[in-house]
């Protein structure tokens, strides 16, 4: 006979209050049973805390790559920053986005980008406080709009996630330097400036290739690790929500932080292999890309640090800033015997064009007829950082007074030879367009006593005895394409000029420093920095430093520069081309991945 099927014994659901208070409970006066598919309180007590505990695990992790980003550049325990950091300072974030919810990535990606660039950029609190609260928040909305396209990657890119995750990152570096906002700090390949065999590729293919060979790993890693992670995830035990809830979280990030070793390596080889020749091509090119300069002329340059911010006190600062800086000059020439004298960024302020032609302030035109009094007894030519106004015409007919960021050539015996006018401006604290727009915003600026210019629109190229230079002017050397440009008119050396003074910050002036020895290896010329406070340095064609000023002091810094030209570069000729590939590989790459994502999973649906 066949036997009947027992039923099912009947299931009663525990309220999770214990027998004896059901037995005879004071308030209800009866036992009574949990209703039907009641979800225990100590379930969802243990679900409410592992989502806190993951919201908390993320949050670290973010707050960890926020550290190694800051550690990575020049910061103020380290002091040129430990730049192979770099490799993995993403690698938290690539483990972080795997763990998110789609809807929480715009504020994960706003506490990312706030706190990075607050550790970074800690300095800006120094020229105004309002600065270290405008950039932190530009980059909160920019890592807002990038950690869900990052998302997106890691759920739709296959085993190319991390590869399409680095196009993803650098697009966004590249398109965060265009515009009135752009701002190239932080850009990863710059953090690489004290290792001048890891960036000698930049001649080929800019910053942005220097950036591949560092971003690539963290991606790489990070999707390596999080593939491997649910095999090695440790279940909860009994009694494990009496544990401490940090204790837990920091398991949690422990176990994910533990190297895969061997299934990693069998399951990523040919990605390895391949980043691997990658690098070994990049270390190589560093050895055999340097050139050989020796037979270059050697131009004798005086660079005068005054170590005074002639902005901060008016007309006394004025005066005590032309004191040290003659002083100073009298001193290099007669113990340098140079070729030429470079002040720093608006070094004097008064006008001096301007004054000499119009004498409307007599306090001023005093102070500019002794400067011209001095150049005109000097032998050697003396570059000049100025405020440069020029009066014209409008179309009303009316005069107006325009006010340029200039550098001024001088020859020996004081004859102004040229000028140089700013072109890229910094946003904000030197250019402003959208008052109209923004009136309460301008409003502001101006109450802050930011000094607006003018935008010049000269690439100019001095000569100086038989040497072709172009004068950067502080912010304009953090951007590649303003020294090519120079380069493509024809100058031999790049001469920056730059008041980093105002952040009374070593880091500030060391991360401002390190993108300019990218200029030097992009378009193999030297580089000449002279600052008013830091960091006054002389560059090599090959990014090595030749000498550094201490900063912060008052004197004078004098080398001899390599003249060398004879080398054109394929960043020199080309630019930023690497950048333009990486933003038009990207849209495409994210719809194919999209693509395969759904018929992966339509292929997953069908088998089941």
């Amino acid at each position: 006979m066949p036997k009947r099927k027992k039923s099912p014994p009947s299931r009663r659901v525990s309220s999770g209050v214990p027998p004896s208070a059901r037995s005879g409970s004071a308030r209800s006066g009866s036992s009574r049973s949990a209703p039907a598919g009641a979800v225990p309180e100590k379930t969802v007590s243990r679900n409410r805390a592992g989502r806190w505990r993951g919201v908390a695990v993320t949050t670290a992790l973010l707050a960890l790559g926020s550290l190694l980003f800051a550690a990575a550049f020049p910061n103020v325990v380290i002091r040129f920053g430990a730049y192979p950091l770099a490799f993995v300072a993403l690698f938290p974030v690539a483990l972080a986005i795997g763990r998110m919810k789609w809807w929480a990535t715009p504020l994960y990606g706003a506490f990312y980008g706030f706190l990075s660039y607050a550790l970074f950029n800690y300095w800006l609190a120094t020229f105004h406080p309002l600065a270290i609260f405008i950039v932190p928040v530009i980059y909160a909305w920019y890592f807002l709009l990038l950690f869900p396209a990052l998302w997106a990657a890691d759920r739709w890119g296959g085993r190319a996630t991390f590869l399409l995750q680095s196009l993803l990152w650098l697009s966004y570096e590249y398109l965060r330097t265009q515009g009135f906002l752009g701002y190239a700090y932080g850009i990863m390949g710059y953090a690489l400036f004290p290792a001048p065999v890891l960036i000698q590729i930049a001649d080929l293919g800019g910053v942005w290739i220097v950036s591949f060979l560092v971003v690539l790993p963290s991606f790489l890693v990070g999707q390596w690790f999080r593939e491997y992670a649910p095999s090695r995830a440790e279940p909860d035990l009994p009694g494990e929500q009496a544990r401490s809830g940090m204790l837990r979280v920091w398991q949690e990030i422990r176990s994910l932080l533990v190297p895969p070793l061997g299934w990693g390596l069998r399951n990523r080889r040919p990605e390895l292999v391949w980043y691997t020749l990658f690098l070994v091509f990049s270390l190589g090119y560093g050895l055999f890309a340097p050139v050989n300069y020796e037979g270059a002329r050697q131009w004798r340059v005086a660079l005068v640090q005054q170590n005074v911010d002639p902005w901060d006190g008016g007309f006394r600062v004025y005066e005590e800033s032309l004191e040290i800086l003659l002083r100073q000059s009298d001193r290099a020439i007669a113990e340098a015997d140079p070729e030429i004298v470079v002040w720093s960024e608006t070094s004097f302020v008064p006008s001096i064009d301007f004054h000499t032609r119009y004498r409307r302030d007599q306090q001023r035109y005093e102070l500019v007829r002794e400067l011209r009094h001095y150049l005109a007894r000097q032998d050697v030519p003396f570059v000049v950082g100025n405020s440069d106004g020029q009066l014209v015409r409008t179309s009303r007919g009316e005069l107006e007074r325009r006010d340029y960021n200039a550098v001024l050539h001088f020859a020996p015996g004081g004859e102004l030879l040229g000028t140089y006018r700013k072109i890229h401006l910094v946003p904000f604290t030197e250019h402003f367009p959208y008052e109209d727009r923004l009136p309460w915003m301008h409003r502001m600026l101006v109450e802050s006593n930011t000094n607006f210019w003018e935008q010049g629109e000269e690439w100019t190229v001095f000569e100086s005895d038989g040497v072709r230079f172009s004068t950067p002017i502080c912010f304009e050397d953090t951007f590649g394409y303003l020294s090519r440009g120079f380069v493509r008119e024809g100058a031999q050396v790049i001469v920056n000029l730059t008041n980093d003074l105002w952040s009374y910050s070593e880091p500030s002036a060391m991360q401002h420093m390190g993108m300019a020895v990218f200029r030097a290896v992009e378009n193999r010329r030297s580089v000449v920095r002279s600052t008013n406070g830091g960091m006054t340095s002389i560059i090599d064609p090959n990014g090595v430093l030749l000498d550094l000023y201490p900063p912060f002091v008052e004197g004078f810094l004098a080398g001899e520069v390599p003249v060398y030209y004879e080398r054109s570069t394929l960043y020199t000729a080309w630019g930023d081309w690497l950048a333009l590939v990486f933003l038009g590989l990207t849209p495409p790459a994210m719809a194919v991945s999209f693509v395969l994502h759904r018929r992966r999973r339509r292929a997953g649906s069908g088998q089941d």
